[in-house]
């Protein structure tokens, strides 16, 4: 469940046309991510723009 969830929060970041400002604060309220998962989270979304490219 947990990394469902931080996967679901790193697609909706890598698809953002403006990431939020500040990302990890953004990532705990909207998913309800302790501050481990939102990292992981924002480090998946690097992985899915690099992939895009």
């Amino acid at each position: 469940m947990s990394e469902d969830i931080i996967i679901q929060a790193a697609q909706w970041l890598a698809t953002e046309k403006s990431p939020p400002s500040p990302v990890i604060p953004t990532l705990q309220r909207k998913f309800g991510l302790d501050l481990k998962q939102a990292c992981a989270a924002a480090r998946e979304a690097g992985l899915i723009r690099a992939r895009a490219l």
